[in-house]
């Protein structure tokens, strides 16, 4: 659902959960521009981090979209995931870098610690590549990393980086995977519990922190990209053009700014600029929501694009 009200404001959603719809509200300055727009968080201070494929690819705003600082070029080109992670009071960022590399920093940048390809040659070789695309971090510290565009794994680490072990694999069948594109760490049940979003099966993976497979979750999704919780609630970028919100029990509660035609064009998800409009999303990659419930959305389109939805109700 989409309206747009006085004062040609746009609004998104339903039921409980509607939004206002802000877009150009992030202040580049002219000497950056953003390329495919993979990640989004917000610190504790409210300040918004975008990570994206162009040099610099961590670009720092504060709660208005003024831009603060930047740093990362040398994860240009490779950009994926983003994970900003609490720890101990202190706030910490896991990237995935689809050259290979997964890597722990501080909001400002500085590198503690780098996870590469796993020593397991039974998987990995010349041709058969490492390519992360998603981490997450357990109660314990337990590092976990989703092998997406490589060989469909997810791979489990001590906080330290060392190896546990690993689960997974291409395939159909249950506990096997097609693009694990994203990993997470479900708190919001007595147990905690690792979603995995199985994309190239249209599907979420349910396991057990050591890797055991739950259940499956197959309904109202397309290709689940990752996920984030907010209350009781899991929010997730489907790829296929929308935003959705399930309860608890992940049940449906809504699709936001769904376009069931975007991702059927020539050329998607690099759509020509007057192609995209307010009330609608192309190709949601990642998403956050802060403190006061206003959901913030990055594309995978070439120019980037970054929309705030502004809670109001």
């Amino acid at each position: 659902m989409s309206v747009t009200v006085g004062n040609d404001k746009v609004i998104v959603g339903s039921g409980t959960h509607l939004y206002e719809v802000v877009q150009d509200w992030l202040k580049l300055p002219e000497n950056i521009k953003f390329g495919y727009t993979h990640g989004i968080e917000v610190d504790s201070q409210g300040n918004v981090y975008v990570f994206h494929t162009n040099a610099p690819t961590c670009v720092k705003f504060d709660q208005e979209g003024n831009y603060v600082s930047s740093w990362g070029d040398e994860y240009a080109g490779g950009a994926h995931g983003f994970l900003l992670n609490s720890e101990n009071g202190e706030e910490f960022f896991y990237l995935t870098d689809c050259n290979g590399r997964v890597v722990k920093t501080t909001l400002d940048g500085e590198v503690l610690l780098t996870i590469g390809t796993p020593n397991l040659p039974d998987i990995y070789d010349d041709e058969r590549k490492f390519v992360p695309t998603d981490v997450a971090v357990a109660p314990n510290g337990d590092i976990y990393v989703a092998d997406g565009y490589g060989q469909s794994y997810i791979h489990q680490y001590t906080s330290s980086g060392e190896y546990i072990r690993s689960w997974g694999g291409n395939g159909k069948e249950i506990g096997k995977l097609s693009c694990p594109h994203g990993v997470s760490i479900d708190l919001r049940h007595d147990e905690p519990e690792i979603y995995v979003a199985d994309r190239g099966n249209h599907r979420i993976q349910v396991f057990t922190l050591d890797g055991q497979f739950t259940r499956i979750i197959d309904e109202n999704m397309d290709m689940p990209d990752n996920f984030f919780y907010y209350g009781d609630e899991v929010y997730f970028p489907d790829l296929h053009s929308r935003v959705t919100i399930f309860d608890r029990n992940d049940k449906l509660i809504t699709h936001l700014g769904e376009d069931q035609q975007a991702y059927k064009q020539e050329n998607w998800p690099n759509l020509p600029l007057d192609y995209f409009r307010p009330n609608r999303f192309s190709s949601p990659h990642g998403l956050c929501v802060d403190a006061d419930g206003n959901v913030l959305v990055a594309e995978w389109t070439q120019y980037g694009r970054v929309t705030k939805l502004v809670r109001i109700s």
